[in-house]
């Protein structure tokens, strides 16, 4: 399958995690998959996606086992479009995926959020993720704040900044997880 990441998740960069994960979805090909995350499609307006980076994380997923053709589908507007199917190594891997926190504050806004539309589309409950979110920021608030108070000059403007960002995560992931329950 290629290289594992943390948690045991293939080491996928997060446009082949978004391609994997409306693949697993339901059977589609590379132009829907393009159409859903580009600029004006729904998922696009999380995380935006160029057709290019579409096929080619199609191609390396199918490399990876994590996808596989499925069937050709023919249309009057253009060539043959080949639909990819998840494999059961793909589902999995998107389980498992779904589930993990981010590992650093600044990918809640591309990864987590990715993940949460995600999450909405299948109508899962995402509490699980965003309190195992916020369980992974707590202490990262706590260490910034210890830099920023021991700091001077710009270092203690970046810390601040850095500890601050946390902290607003930290809110934001309390007002979703409020709704959500």
């Amino acid at each position: 399958m290629g290289a594992v990441g943390r948690s045991g998740v293939p080491a996928l960069s997060l446009a082949e995690w978004l391609v994997l994960c409306l693949v697993d979805e339901e059977p589609t090909h590379g132009f829907a998959i393009a159409s859903a995350t580009g600029p004006e499609g729904e998922l696009g307006r999380v995380w935006s996606l160029r057709r290019a980076v579409v096929y080619r994380g199609l191609r390396r997923l199918l490399e990876l086992g994590l996808v596989a053709e499925a069937g050709v589908e023919s249309t009057p507007h253009g060539p043959a479009r080949t639909v990819m199917r998840a494999t059961p190594e793909g589902n999995a891997a998107v389980r498992r995926w779904l589930t993990l926190p981010v590992a650093h504050v600044r990918d809640v806004r591309s990864e987590l959020m990715v993940k949460l539309a995600l999450l909405d589309r299948a109508g899962a409950d995402p509490t699980d993720l965003l309190t195992a979110q916020r369980r992974a920021i707590e202490p990262i608030a706590g260490a910034l704040r210890a830099d920023r108070d021991r700091a001077q000059g710009f270092d203690r403007t970046l810390a601040g900044w850095r500890y601050e960002t946390t902290v607003a995560t930290l809110a934001f992931l309390d007002e979703v997880l409020a709704v959500a329950r």
